[in-house]
């Protein structure tokens, strides 16, 4: 066993000892909820609105947060909210769907508006409630309270449940806000989750730390820490490891956790799987051996890849094949290596949850991830995911925390399956070719115009399409590219980045005249939701 593995730290805080159980009634927004959490200093899971009583009492939540959703309590209709929660003993806090669907469980009236609130909306808080007490962005003629919020709601609560009092009101929701601070019940209609919703975040560490009692322990070096005594617990004393490297902000990380963990005892394993951007194989060597210490075996398998790709143009199909693949190298590589028995991947939470493997069957499959959805059933390695609980701001905080270079862990991330989801149709090397080309001019033109760490990603797109076009009095009849930048600091959600017309038009230019087979650019403006950052 190395110098590594041998230093055993003081045992880490429980970064779970204060857990928030977050239930998902189907909103766009469930996720930010628990990322909000997390950002308290508290750890947090997304689970279905239907969850068990057995399920939800071996969680042990410390509070518990019902979210939004399209649903309607009107008539008898609705998602019900487990019994449970209301037994459990802890603070509940409902917001918008969650809050008429506790009002409606209490006796209260819950009804349809005329005036429905979609966007900024101000808010008075009343009654010096423990949620809301001295929480405001302004103060109104009277004194009173008033706070700037994102309102997305068509029903409103019209009559209070017995034992409940209003905490918040607007002119088009007079009861905002309910508690039954006996009960430690709360309700909000609008959504703190979101950032435009201005004191979103002190709302919500009021209620996680201050009402729930959870500490804020969930810090960097405490994940660092409880992570790594997890590592080993898992893989024992003797146990090796083949870590699957993309390159990437999430498998370099991992790749430092675990080499901290177990040092030597774990194997990088680099499929070059052809699907990179261009230079891209050359420099995950260069970044992860030199600059971490692992020791990294590269394997030449593009034309494995792009054979198991032939004639396959279904998005989920390609994801899936690429899986499968993937774990089959790497049994090959585990049978040749020996000892190996794990395997170890930079699965995150939300690979997790798009790819609806988390306990909520509320959340519809977006897509699945090579890492997750893409697994075989029978595998002859043990998995390792030091990372699955970790929002994506998590793993690059983890990453400054284990002193991995800054230019690495800001890094835009790169999807596992490659180029390939952002080869439209069938992937082929022509059409491969062409998307490098593009891209590397797109990012090139970026850093140059000091715009690639103003967004958080961008990439371009490799249409299957033919657009007319005319070069040097040549007709040509040529596919299309179009250019994706987006800002966003959770991933969950993004909007397109607002690119300077100049930049955009030099891109353009460039891409028309220095990549053969391309005859128009385009740019993709669409935020997410409705849809997903990468194309496919």
């Amino acid at each position: 066993m190395t110098a590594a593995a041998d230093v055993h730290p003081a045992p880490p805080t429980d970064n779970h000892a204060g857990r928030i159980l977050v239930l998902d009634f189907g909103s766009q927004y469930t996720r930010l909820i628990a990322r909000r959490v997390r950002e308290a200093g508290v750890y947090s899971e997304i689970r279905s609105c239907d969850i068990g009583d057995d399920a939800l009492a071996a969680f042990g939540p410390r509070g518990i947060v019902l979210s939004g959703g399209p649903e309607s309590v009107t008539d008898g209709g609705g998602l019900p909210i487990p019994e449970a929660v209301f037994t459990a003993g802890v603070p509940v806090l409902g917001i918008c769907y969650g809050m008429q669907a506790m009002a409606a469980r209490f006796g209260g009236v819950v009804e349809s508006s005329d005036a429905r609130e979609f966007g900024m909306a101000e808010l008075r808080a009343r009654g010096h409630s423990d949620l809301l007490r001295g929480i405001e962005d302004r103060t109104g003629p009277g004194g009173e309270g008033l706070l700037d919020v994102w309102m997305s709601h068509g029903d409103r609560v019209t009559a209070l449940p017995d034992g409940f009092r209003t905490i918040a009101s607007s002119p088009n929701a007079p009861i905002a806000g309910i508690a039954h601070p006996a009960r430690r019940l709360y309700g909000l209609q609008f959504h703190p989750e979101v950032t435009h919703t201005r004191q979103g975040t002190a709302i919500l560490e009021r209620f996680v730390n201050g009402i729930c009692g959870c500490p804020p322990v969930r810090t960097p070096a405490n994940i660092v820490a409880e992570t790594v005594a997890a590592i080993r617990e898992r893989v024992g004393e003797e146990g090796r490891v083949l870590l699957a490297l993309s390159g990437g902000v999430d498998s370099s990380v991992a790749a430092a956790l675990l080499h901290r963990a177990i040092g030597d005892r774990v194997t990088g394993i680099f499929v070059d799987n052809g699907l990179l951007r261009r230079g891209e194989g050359d420099q995950v060597m260069e970044t992860l051996a030199r600059g971490q210490g692992v020791r990294v075996r590269r394997i030449d398998a593009g034309s494995r890849f792009l054979a198991a790709l032939r004639g396959i143009e279904d998005p989920e199909r390609k994801r899936n094949a690429i899986g499968n693949l993937f774990i089959e190298i790497f049994e090959e590589e585990a049978e040749r290596a020996g000892r190996a028995s794990f395997l170890a991947q930079g699965t995150i939470y939300p690979d997790v949850i798009e790819s609806a493997r988390a306990d909520t069957g509320k959340a519809a499959v977006i897509k699945s991830h090579h890492n997750v959805g893409g697994l075989p059933e029978r595998m002859r390695l043990t998995l390792v995911e030091p990372l699955r609980e970790l929002f994506k701001d998590e793993v690059r905080a983890v990453g400054v925390e284990l002193g991995l270079p800054r230019a690495l862990v800001f890094r835009h991330p790169f999807p596992g399956p490659g180029l390939a989801v952002r080869v439209l149709g069938e992937v082929r090397e022509d059409r491969l070719e062409r998307l490098r080309a593009a891209d590397a001019i797109f990012l090139e033109e970026l850093r140059r115009a000091g715009w690639y760490d103003r967004v958080a990603q961008a990439f371009a797109v490799f249409l299957p399409v033919r657009s007319v076009g005319v070069m040097g009095d040549q007709r040509r009849h040529e596919p299309v590219v179009v250019l994706r930048a987006v800002e966003t600091g959770d991933f969950m959600t993004a909007r397109a980045a607002r690119l300077p017309w100049e930049l955009l038009e030099t891109v353009s230019t460039r891409i028309v005249n220095e990549v053969p087979g391309v005859s128009r650019v385009g740019v993709d403006v669409t935020s997410k939701p409705p849809a997903t950052i990468e194309w496919e």
